[in-house]
C-alpha cells in the first residue's frame, strides 16, 4: 500500500506569553494610580455621608434630637419650679412679715425711749430749780438742761475735697490714712478752744454739749455723746460773737484748725451771729454728793446732816 504524505497542519503555533504575564497585579498597580480610587470613594462619601444618610437629612435629625432634649430639660425645670414656687413664696412672705413686725417694735421702743428721756429731763430741770436756789438758771445753763438762745458764733468744718482718696502727711503717723478727713480729735480741739475763748454753751450738729459730754470715733464716724454726726460739722457757741470769734482764732486750737485748712484742705469758716439757738441736752446725768455724818461745814460747825446738790 503506498504511503501517503504527511498532512501538515495549517494552525498557527500558540503565541508565546509575555514575560510580565505573571506580574499582572504589579502591572495593574503601575498603570492605574490609587488616587483615582480614593477620589471615587471620597466623592461617594460626600454624596451619601459616612452613615449612608444624606448630609442635610442627618443635620435635621441632629437638630430635632437637640430640640427634643432641650424641651425635656425645660419641662423638668418648669415642673420643679412650679412645685417649689408656693413654698418659696410662703417663706418670703414670712420673712417680710417678720421684718415689718420687728421694725414696728423698734419704732415703738424708740418712741418710748424719747418719751422717757423727756420725762427724765423734766424731772432733772425741776430738781435744778428746786435745789439750785437763786442760781438755778445758771446751773441749768451749765448742765445743758434748758434751751439757750442768744448771740454767738457759727463754726462750720468739713472734709477736704477728695478726702476718701487719702494722702501722705504727718497725720498718717497716728494710723490715719486719710489726712483730709475731719477726725474726732480735731473736733475735740475745736470745742476746747471755744470753751477756752469764753463760750457759754456749745452744740455740735444739734447735740448739746455738757461738762460730761464726750466726742469719740467709731470707725470713720464721729460720735457726740454716743450719737453719730456727719459732715459738714456745724458748731454753734453762745457768747459775745465778735469777741468769741477773735479769741478763738488766737488760741492754739484755732491756729491748729488753720493748719488743717492750709496743709490738708480741710474747710473751716467761723462767723459771728446775732442769734443762735441751742437745744437742751437730750439726756442728763444727775450726780449727788453727801458729806459723812459728823463732818464740819464751811464755817467749821458740824452740819449734823448731809446736804444734797444736783
Amino acid at each position: 500500500m503506498p504511503q501517503q504524505p504527511p498532512v501538515r497542519s495549517t494552525a498557527s503555533p500558540p503565541a508565546r506569553p509575555r514575560p510580565d504575564a505573571s506580574m499582572s497585579l504589579l502591572t495593574n498597580v503601575m498603570e492605574h494610580s490609587l488616587d483615582d480610587g480614593y477620589a471615587e470613594a471620597a466623592a461617594r462619601r460626600g454624596a451619601v455621608g459616612t452613615s449612608g444618610m444624606p448630609r442635610t437629612l442627618r443635620s435635621k435629625v441632629v437638630l430635632a434630637v437637640g430640640l427634643v432634649l432641650a424641651a425635656i430639660v425645660v419641662t423638668i425645670a418648669a415642673d420643679k419650679a412650679r412645685i417649689s414656687a408656693p413654698q418659696l413664696a410662703k417663706e418670703r412672705q414670712k420673712l417680710i412679715d417678720r421684718v415689718e413686725t420687728e421694725t414696728t417694735a423698734a419704732d415703738d421702743l424708740e418712741k418710748q425711749l424719747d418719751r422717757l428721756r423727756d420725762e427724765v429731763g423734766d424731772k432733772q430741770r425741776q430738781a435744778l430749780e428746786k435745789y439750785g436756789g437763786d442760781k438755778a438758771e445758771l446751773l441749768a445753763l451749765l448742765a445743758g438742761a434748758t434751751k439757750v438762745i442768744g448771740p454767738g458764733v457759727k463754726l462750720v468744718i468739713d472734709d477736704a475735697e477728695g478726702a476718701d482718696e487719702g494722702g501722705g502727711g504727718p497725720r498718717e503717723s497716728s494710723g490715719f490714712s486719710d489726712t483730709g478727713r475731719v477726725r474726732d480729735r480735731d473736733m475735740q480741739r475745736v470745742v476746747n478752744g471755744l470753751w477756752e475763748s469764753g463760750a457759754e454753751a456749745i452744740a455740735v450738729n444739734g447735740q448739746r454739749l455738757t461738762s460730761l459730754s464726750a466726742i469719740r470715733a467709731a470707725g470713720d464716724a464721729i460720735m457726740v455723746d454716743n450719737r453719730p454726726v456727719a459732715p459738714p460739722y456745724t458748731v454753734l457757741a453762745v457768747g459775745d460773737g465778735e469777741r468769741l470769734a477773735t479769741a478763738f482764732r488766737e488760741t492754739a486750737d484755732g491756729r491748729y484748725l488753720q493748719v488743717l485748712h492750709s496743709n490738708y484742705g480741710i474747710k473751716a469758716s467761723i462767723s459771728a451771729q446775732d442769734e443762735v439757738e441751742l437745744p437742751a441736752a437730750p439726756s442728763l446725768i444727775v450726780r449727788t454728793a453727801e458729806p459723812k455724818a459728823g463732818a464740819t461745814g464751811a464755817g467749821g460747825a458740824d452740819t449734823g446732816k448731809g446736804t444734797r446738790t444736783s
